[in-house]
């Protein structure tokens, strides 16, 4: 199993007890003293801090990892020692003062039982095994990155997977993954590592699969040239709010990297790389669970739209539980 090595453990102040609590997702400070916390039931006000202890903890929690904010930089997305997500900003990008989250790293694996049982599951297993390129969907918080990590994790011992992130959060438990990590340009002058970059770069490392934790921009096109380069088996993530709306937010990152390509030869390039888009949200008691399984087929429709496939999709009862059919 590949395991996370966390040079010591930050001390999180005023924070600490909702760090302790194995039900907190995620914790929220907004306008310098309002506490958040996420748990499994949803957000819930979680107290208070003083006066300047959010700037203070901030300082402090950023000061062994090398990263800072300040006036010429106030905003940071960074990776904690223990594993843990910070996003924060301060004024004048937060006009009322510094907001910042603090995304939880749990230790816990969570396999593909964790979000559809049954012959989806199989389904899942299969199209990983099978080397089908793969992207997760899903809007904030619908647990796409989890799921990401599980399926990655089902590749094969002897597969070689390089997994490529602008924040790691990925955990995927296999024994050969190597993590790759993208770096912005610094006021002192140091030069921006993108995720376009590291896709390139990532393809002279000899994988069998690239893992992009999320696409959001021009490196999707990096992504899709991989796919269709004889990296079978890739998998990636994107914000979106349905299977083919996927397809759609893709078509708008492509086309930032090839702005003179026509929308059908972008079409046909995603096509042509996207074999399966897993569509997973959040149910009404706070759980995650895939919603949709769409199969891309290789070629457009003679109307020049994707020709898609349901392999399995969902049902909500009454009682708000989620039921898969195929």
């Amino acid at each position: 199993m590949q395991q996370r090595t966390h040079f010591g453990q930050p001390h999180f102040a005023g924070l600490q007890d909702l760090v302790n609590d194995p039900d907190v997702k995620e914790i929220i400070v907004n306008n310098n003293t309002e506490v958040w916390a996420e748990r499994t039931s949803g957000l819930e006000r979680a107290g208070s801090l003083a006066p300047g202890e959010a700037a203070a903890l901030l300082e402090r929690l950023l000061a062994p990892i090398g990263r800072r904010i300040d006036l010429s930089s106030p905003v940071v997305d960074a990776r904690l020692s223990d594993g843990s997500r910070l996003c924060a900003a301060i004024p004048p990008v937060s006009p009322y003062g510094l907001c910042l989250t603090i995304r939880r790293f749990s230790s816990r694996a969570l396999g593909i039982s964790s979000f559809a049982g049954g012959r989806v599951a199989d389904l899942l297993h299969s199209v990983v095994h099978q080397r089908r390129n793969i992207v997760v969907a899903g809007a904030t918080s619908t647990g796409k990155t989890t799921l990401l990590s599980a399926l990655a994790g089902e590749a094969l011992a002897n597969e070689r997977l390089v997994v490529l992130e602008d924040t790691n959060e990925l955990a995927v438990t296999h024994p050969h993954v190597v993590y790759l990590e993208s770096r912005p340009s610094s006021a002192e002058g140091i030069s921006e590592i993108s995720l376009s970059h590291l896709v390139r770069h990532a393809l002279r490392l000899r994988p069998d699969r690239l893992i992009v934790g999320e696409v959001r921009g021009p490196e999707a096109f990096d992504m899709l040239q991989a796919m269709n380069t004889g990296h079978a088996g890739s998998m990636s993530t994107c914000h979106a709010n349905s299977a083919h709306d996927a397809l759609h937010r893709i078509e708008s990152m492509v086309l930032q990297a090839t702005p003179n390509w026509p929308l059908s030869a972008v079409r046909s390039y995603i096509s042509s790389a996207i074999d399966i888009v897993v569509f997973v949200e959040r149910c009404p008691q706070g759980s995650r669970r895939v919603a949709q399984i769409v199969e891309i087929g290789d070629n457009l429709t003679t109307h020049g739209t994707y020709s898609t496939s349901v392999l399995a999709h969902s049902l909500h009862p009454s009682n708000g539980e989620l039921a898969l059919v195929m």
